[in-house]
Formats: C-alpha cells, sequence, structure tokens
C-alpha cells in the first residue's frame, strides 16, 4: 500500500482552511493509503492557525507547521517535501475545495510504476455572466482541453517523493516539479476525473493582476530552465481554443473580452521578464477569490 502526505501551503486563509480541511479528511482513497496532513502556514497574521489547531483534535493526521515570515510557495512546497513521511506527495492550495473521490482519481495512475506526477481537473465556481467570471472560466475550460493533449498541472498535483527542492524564488511550482519529474524519465498524467473546485478573480483588475504573475513565472521557467509550459505552445493551445469557441459561438464577445485581457497580460509579463525584474515568487493576495462553498 502506497503511503501519501497530502500538503496544503497556506497565507491567510481564514474563509476557507476549515473547508478545505474537510474536503480532504473525507476523501477515500483504494490502494493508497493518507497517512498525514501537512499544513504548511506562511506567515499568516488571521485565524489560521487557530482555525487549523482546531482541526487537528479532529483529524490527528493534521499537523500544522507555521513558517513565521511568508517566504514564498516554493519555499513552503520545499517544507512539506521535507516533512513528509510519504512516498507520494499530493498537494493542495488552501483556497480550493476537492470534489468526492478527487484524490481516489488523482493518485490511482500511481499503480504504474512509470508514472512519476499527476494533475488534476480545476473547476471554477465564478459566474459566467460577467466578463471576468467568464474570461475565468475560459481560461480553465482552456486548461481542461489543452491537458488532454499536453498535460498542464495547477491547483491540484501528486507526485513520487524523489526528494528534490524546488529552487529559490520559483513562482510555478507545479510546472518546475513537472519538469523535474520528466527529466528524471517519469511520465506526467493528466486526470480529468480528479476535480478541484476554485475561485477566481471577480474584478477586471484583479483578474489582471493575477494573469500577469502567472505569465511572468512561466516566462520565467522559459528563461531560467529553458522550459516551455504547455499554455505557451501554440500546437497545444490552438486546438484548445478552437473547440471552446465551437461550442461557444453565441458568446463570441466575451471571449473576445477574454482573450483582449489575457493579452494585456502576457504583454506586461513579457516586458517584466526582458527588464529583469524577477519572477513574482512572493505574490499580493486577491481577496476576491478566497471563501466560497460548494
Amino acid at each position: 500500500m502506497h503511503s501519501v502526505t497530502v500538503g496544503v501551503c497556506a497565507h491567510n486563509e481564514e474563509k476557507n482552511i476549515k473547508n478545505s480541511l474537510s474536503a480532504i479528511s473525507s476523501q477515500r482513497v483504494k490502494d493508497f493509503r493518507i497517512d498525514e496532513i501537512l499544513v504548511v502556514s506562511s506567515g499568516s497574521t488571521d485565524r489560521t492557525d487557530e482555525i487549523v489547531r482546531k482541526y487537528m483534535e479532529k483529524d490527528q493526521r493534521v499537523r500544522l507547521i507555521v513558517q513565521e515570515k511568508r517566504e514564498g510557495k516554493y519555499s513552503a512546497v520545499n517544507l512539506i517535501i521535507r516533512e513528509s513521511k510519504g512516498g507520494i506527495i499530493a498537494l493542495v492550495n488552501a483556497d480550493n475545495i476537492l470534489a468526492e473521490n478527487a484524490l481516489s482519481y488523482l493518485l490511482s495512475p500511481f499503480r504504474n510504476d512509470h508514472v512519476g506526477m499527476t494533475g488534476g481537473h480545476p473547476v471554477p465556481v465564478n459566474s459566467p455572466t460577467t466578463i471576468t467570471g467568464f474570461a475565468v472560466r475560459m481560461l480553465w475550460d482552456l486548461h481542461h482541453r489543452l491537458s488532454l493533449i499536453a498535460p498542464k498541472t495547477g491547483e491540484l498535483i501528486a507526485f513520487r517523493n524523489l526528494g528534490f527542492e524546488l529552487p529559490k524564488g520559483t513562482n510555478t511550482d507545479e510546472d518546475w516539479i513537472k519538469m523535474e519529474i520528466e527529466r528524471r524519465g517519469y511520465r506526467v498524467v493528466y486526470v480529468p476525473e480528479a476535480i478541484v473546485y476554485n475561485k477566481g478573480p471577480e474584478t477586471i483588475e484583479e483578474f489582471l493582476k493575477q494573469r500577469i504573475r502567472v505569465n511572468i513565472g512561466e516566462m520565467y521557467m522559459k528563461k531560467r530552465f529553458n522550459f516551455t509550459v504547455p499554455t505557451w505552445n501554440l500546437s497545444y493551445l490552438l486546438p484548445a481554443f478552437a473547440s471552446f469557441c465551437k461550442e461557444h459561438q453565441s458568446q463570441i464577445d466575451k471571449i473576445a473580452a477574454a482573450i483582449a485581457l489575457e493579452t494585456i497580460a502576457r504583454i506586461y509579463a513579457k516586458v517584466h521578464v526582458i527588464l529583469n525584474r524577477s519572477d513574482k515568487h512572493i505574490w499580493e493576495i486577491v481577496d476576491s477569490t478566497k471563501g466560497f462553498s460548494i
């Protein structure tokens, strides 16, 4: 039976951490054993730590690790890797909520010794009636369609604990892990049944803030490690985009708006990287993404 550690990275997640932990605790898996749930709280100044400590009374697998200073997600992930006892590590963002059986689906491919990493299927809860909500849903829908062609990991991942650590200052932790896993000769598998619910930004300002940060991280993956993230590969992106447009022909105005926003974000990110203003490994919190229920 495979031993699994679930790692949760949190910073000021008092609005969602209890729901996130409840969804993790209720997961049922076959042929795998979730031995521990490590919550790394990085510089939290709200009630996150208090809520986790209270939850530890309910599920003794939960352990809180406090980082006094917020150093970036890469640092929290490295701490989880160092503290982990499991042969497989699953990473769940504290502001997301797992669907029923998500971990069972996510872990199932590890029965194959050649699989080194799996990625889940993020599903946003934003309303598609607004431009921002539609843009959020469109991006994650494209993420799903593209991942069916070439796995693009994000929001929910699992990987073999091979003892590596992420380089200092890395923003796109999931992409770096994918790169390292593939370089070690393992396969990366997308698992669309492993659904994780998230909430995207609700305003155009926050949407651009988040997308600029993500694009900067992905561009630095190319610059620092010569690794191209699948969402920057047109041979993957164009078929995914074409199939999305075919299904949403009646919303061409919102599609155009979403494209415009992403284009602005990518241009800003490109200038940022050309000027070498450094990767944004400690990012500004997007408040509207915090706190939701299923």
